[in-house]
């Protein structure tokens, strides 16, 4: 199993020493922490794309090329591309370049989009909101499949014999299908045999588990290839020297920022003894020590047997600092304790 970080690289939203200089000493931060995962390991890297004043990757295939240059091994994914409200032809472009640049190792993860600011900024109607990401994932795919492409659809321009290059080193450029929970979305991933990254960011991750048993039977359904099908569990989680620690660091950035988004929402508010019972057993939170993580992926991975799993630590005004020591624990710590349970397994399995 694959095993990762994602961000959607936050910044502050009154941005008090003034924008650009948040979004420089953010993106700085964002790439020192990417170069460090590959040094301890992770496999995987996203970025998020977000338009909003809270969030400063906006543009993630930009950064993810600043820390290609800085990393040798880890592999850089969106997460998420907003597809519906972009154009095919550029994210597959800036992803094939990302792809030269490391070497082979981008990734495009995309998804309809939990925020809405994309769709009035480019100019899209809300009301085609399923609509635009079908059609333009059937582009992309095109577009994947061959470097001359012919489409037409009715939310976008046809194309009639053209090519689009660059061509990425890794072809075909891997794409997943990013999804909240809606069964259409799972079920639409598994038909195409796309792989699925699932966010679970609430409840108990376990009555998730049906879902992935829909991707598969859609994936049979469709005729789909069971052994190309990959799936990642996307949470929220930290990880410190100890459990107490691990709860105080991250408990007031994360609630700042589900409160403020609640409030957009709709949704009330939190509170630490909400906090503490989602970093339980059963809990939607993969928070801890090295050892109470480590368990804990170990355990979901036998309920759901994923392929990757990704832990979003950076939420809200993370200290630096604070970020890389959990990123070295991952890496050097979890990591291993994982790896050797799962490769345990395989062999009792291998050998039953």
């Amino acid at each position: 199993m694959e095993l990762g970080l994602y961000t959607f690289g936050d910044v502050h939203p009154q941005a008090p020493l003034g924008r650009g200089k948040e979004g420089e000493e953010r993106v700085r931060h964002l790439i020192e922490e990417i170069e460090l995962a590959d040094q301890v390991g992770l496999d995987v890297f996203g970025l998020g794309e977000h338009h909003r004043p809270d969030y400063v990757a906006s543009a993630p295939a930009m950064i993810l090329a600043a820390a290609a240059a800085r990393t040798k091994n880890i592999k850089l994914s969106s997460a998420v591309t907003v597809l519906s409200s972009d154009d095919p032809v550029r994210v597959f472009q800036q992803f094939a370049t990302l792809d030269l640049i490391s070497n082979g190792r981008a990734e495009i993860m995309a998804g309809r989009g939990s925020f809405i600011e994309s769709f009035p900024l480019f100019g899209y109607d809300l009301e085609d909101y399923d609509q635009l990401f079908s059609e333009k994932l059937d582009l992309l795919l095109a577009i994947r499949e061959g470097e001359v492409v012919t489409w037409s659809g009715e939310k976008r321009a046809p194309i009639n014999g053209r090519g689009v290059y660059p061509r990425p080193v890794n072809d075909p450029l891997p794409v997943w299908i990013a999804v909240g929970g809606t069964p259409q979305s799972v079920a639409r991933a598994g038909a195409l045999g796309l792989p699925m990254a699932l966010a679970i960011i609430g409840g108990e991750p376990a009555r998730y588990a049906p879902l992935f048993d829909l991707y598969r039977e859609a994936a049979r359904r469709a005729g789909q290839d069971a052994g190309k099908l990959k799936t990642s569990i996307n949470v929220h989680g930290f990880i410190a020297d100890t459990n107490d620690k691990a709860g105080d660091q991250f408990y007031g950035p994360q609630a700042e920022v589900m409160n403020r988004i609640g409030r957009e929402r709709g949704w009330g508010p939190t509170s630490r003894a909400h906090f503490d019972q989602s970093i339980g057993p059963n809990g939607n939170l993969f928070l801890g020590d090295p050892d109470t993580v480590a368990e804990k992926i170990i355990r979901h991975h036998e309920i759901f047997k994923n392929d990757r799993f990704l832990l979003q630590m950076a939420i809200g005004l993370m200290p630096h600092d604070q970020i890389l020591r959990g990123i070295e624990l991952y890496g050097t710590k979890v990591a291993p304790l994982v790896r050797a349970a799962l490769a345990d397994e395989k062999k009792q399995t291998e050998t039953a």
